[in-house]
């Protein structure tokens, strides 16, 4: 599997865990998206004019990217419990691969239709200082939760 696959792996299963705690679930959430603006807008080093056309769309892309893992994934976790994925019909289980499967894809989707707008937005050294910088957040946010569970 390649390295990027495993972070986003990861990145997947650190927001699930995030999910998972109902209680104080949205305020989790805004900690974590307050840190995120924080973080890009002192790497991506955003002109107010970019600043002003950037941050609409990326939250936007944030917010239903949020969506869908939140939504359709946390669904889809609950059904890959030990007890319920070995309880489950091999139809229930091609059903279940299907609309992961289908919800991967509307992922894609969106990543793809996020970089087409940005691209009118930023240049593109900023947009791979974006990409870079999310990862940079992603493995700091991982590291962060690692350390908070080991005490």
């Amino acid at each position: 599997m390649k390295i990027k696959n495993i972070l986003a792996l990861l990145l997947f299963l650190v927001t699930f865990s995030f999910y998972a705690q109902n209680d104080k679930t949205d305020e989790k959430r805004e900690k974590i998206k307050a840190f995120k603006v924080s973080f890009l807008t002192t790497e991506l080093e955003l002109t107010p004019t970019e600043a002003e056309k950037f941050w609409p769309i990326y939250n936007a892309y944030d917010d239903k990217q949020y969506e869908l893992r939140h939504d359709k994934m946390k669904t889809y976790l609950k059904k890959l419990d030990d007890d319920n994925i070995n309880s489950i019909s091999e139809k229930e289980a091609t059903t279940l691969l299907s609309q992961i499967e289908c919800t991967d894809k509307e992922l894609y989707l969106l990543r793809e239709k996020f970089m087409t707008n940005i691209k009118k937005v930023l240049p593109a050294k900023k947009i791979l200082k974006l990409k870079k910088s999310e990862d940079d957040f992603n493995r700091k946010l991982l590291k962060q939760y690692r350390d908070k569970a080991g005490k």
